[in-house]
């Protein structure tokens, strides 16, 4: 579950051999329901995050959603094809695309 939306599947990306450097990402997706990750941008943004598109404007590839106060960012995939996953990224992680 995520902010009450769910259930999905779950992946954790450890950072380092034993994941003694904390955690890369957090990967949330529905294998059934490719929209079930949808509203929680709007939840979101209702508890104040802000949001960007990467790519060429709302035809982006993702929705990356920040808060100045979150150690974290989100990611929602907004492509059709395949599945959109949700990723719980830390701020720290510069590889991952941001706005």
């Amino acid at each position: 579950m995520f902010l009450g939306f769910g259930p999905f599947n779950a992946a954790l990306d450890l950072n380092g051999g034993n994941g003694g450097g904390g955690f890369d990402q957090l990967i949330l997706w529905h294998d059934r329901d490719q929209n079930a990750a949808i509203p929680i941008g709007a939840a979101l943004e209702r508890q104040g995050w802000r949001s960007c598109f990467t790519g060429e404007g709302y035809r982006g590839d993702q929705a990356i959603y920040t808060n100045p106060r979150a150690r974290v960012r989100i990611s929602m995939d907004l492509s059709y094809w395949g599945k959109r996953r949700l990723r719980v990224i830390p701020n720290w992680n510069k590889r991952e695309p941001g706005c």
